[in-house]
């Protein structure tokens, strides 16, 4: 394991230092495996994270190009320094793409439903990821979906 492989690993997945140095180490060196690691790892980061208070965040929207379908989706983290990064920010539109696109009925369903970009991903997963990138609790509050 060299500081290449760990800058290299940290431009992919975007995690820290540390979390980058332990998944290598806990995958002795392979840059592969060490993403699946890390993956694997960001549920218990967000398990571990999941009782703290989001008192900050944004509102995100989305309109359809034909502006008749719409979407609101209040973005819940702990900070405000949170709430202004572009991982967050990129989380908040893709999550309102999603209502948009899919129109769940609630946050347990809309946790539960497939990533319209990759199916192999659900919507709980892509936020979970973001809480292991961002180190902060990170939900999605409530959501509207406007259709004519």
């Amino acid at each position: 394991m060299t500081i290449d492989d760990i800058r290299k690993l940290r431009e992919e997945t975007g995690v820290g230092v540390m979390d980058a140095r332990k998944a290598l180490e806990e995958s002795k060196g392979d840059i592969k495996k060490a993403g699946v690691w890390l993956k694997k790892n960001a549920v218990a980061k967000a398990l571990k994270k999941a009782d703290r208070t989001t008192g900050d965040g944004a509102i995100f929207c989305y309109v359809h190009q034909t502006g008749k379908v719409s979407a609101m989706v209040k973005l819940g983290c702990e900070t405000d320094f949170v709430a202004r990064t572009d991982d967050f920010q990129k989380l908040g539109k893709e999550l309102a793409m999603q209502v948009a696109s899919m129109s769940p009925k609630d946050v347990d369903e809309f946790y539960g439903q497939d990533w319209i970009r990759d199916n192999k991903r659900n919507i709980k997963q892509l936020v979970d990821e973001v809480i292991a990138k961002v180190g902060e609790n990170v939900k999605v509050i409530e959501f509207t979906r406007m259709a004519i």
